[in-house]
C-alpha cells in the first residue's frame, strides 16, 4: 500500500531532499531557517511512520524497504550539502565522516542479515544516537544564520562529535552481530523472522 499513511511519510523524507539541496546552496538566512524547518519536519517523520504503521496494522513489505532508505538518503545528503558549503569544514569532516561510514556499513549488514530472517532489535543508545545527531544537523544548516547570542555553530559541532562517538558503539554491536552470523557464533540479541510474513525491519539509528 504506497498510499497508506505510513508509507507517504516515508516517500515524504525523500521528496524533501531535493528542496533542503536547493534550499542549502542559496546564501540566505530565510533559506537556512526553511531548510531547518523542512529538515526537523522530515526527521519526525521518522518516528511517526514506524508507530503509524503498526498501530494502523499497516505493515508493508515497501514501507520495510523504503524507512531505512529514506533516513539515510535524508541524513547523507544533508551531511554532504553542509561539507559542499563549509557548514562543516576542517577537523569537523571527520565526525560526519564516521557517520557517512557507519551508514554504509549498516546498510550493508542489514541486507545481509535480511537475506538470513534476522531482526537485530534497536538499542536505546542507537536511538540517543539518531536524537543527537538530527538535532546536531538542525543547529547547523542553520549555522551562522543563528542568533548572535547563541552559538548555534558550536552546539551544532558538539552535537555531531557526539553522534559520532554514539556511532562507534552502535556501528559497533551491529557489526559484532553481523560478523557472529557470518562465522556461525551463538548471537544473544537477534532474533530470526517467520519466512513469508513482511516485518519492520527495527532501526539502528
Amino acid at each position: 500500500m504506497l498510499t497508506s499513511l505510513p508509507n507517504l511519510l516515508t516517500l515524504s523524507r525523500i521528496v524533501a531532499i531535493p528542496i533542503l539541496v536547493a534550499l542549502l546552496f542559496v546564501k540566505h538566512p530565510a533559506a537556512a531557517w526553511l531548510a531547518c524547518i523542512i529538515f526537523t519536519v522530515a526527521a519526525v517523520t521518522d518516528y511517526f511512520d514506524g508507530h503509524l504503521a503498526r498501530t494502523r496494522r499497516q505493515i508493508s513489505a515497501i514501507g520495510v524497504f523504503l524507512d531505512p532508505i529514506a533516513d539515510k538518503l535524508l541524513v547523507a545528503s544533508v551531511i554532504l550539502m553542509l561539507v559542499a558549503t563549509a557548514r562543516i569544514d576542517h577537523i569537523t569532516v571527520l565526525p560526519a565522516l564516521v557517520i557517512l561510514c557507519r551508514e554504509i556499513l549498516v546498510s550493508g549488514l542489514r541486507e545481509f542479515l535480511a537475506s538470513l530472517q534476522v531482526s537485530v532489535p534497536v538499542s536505546r543508545l542507537a536511538k540517543w544516537k539518531t536524537a543527537i545527531q538530527m538535532v546536531a544537523l538542525g543547529f547547523l544548516i542553520v549555522g551562522q544564520a543563528g542568533p548572535s547570542w547563541i552559538p548555534v555553530q558550536m552546539i551544532g559541532e558538539s552535537g555531531l562529535w557526539g553522534a559520532a562517538i554514539l556511532t562507534l558503539f552502535t556501528g559497533y554491536d551491529y557489526l559484532r552481530t553481523g560478523l557472529a552470523h557470518m562465522t556461525g557464533a551463538p548471537v544473544g540479541t537477534t532474533e530470526r523472522v517467520p519466512r513469508g510474513k513482511p516485518q519492520v525491519q527495527p532501526r539502528v539509528g
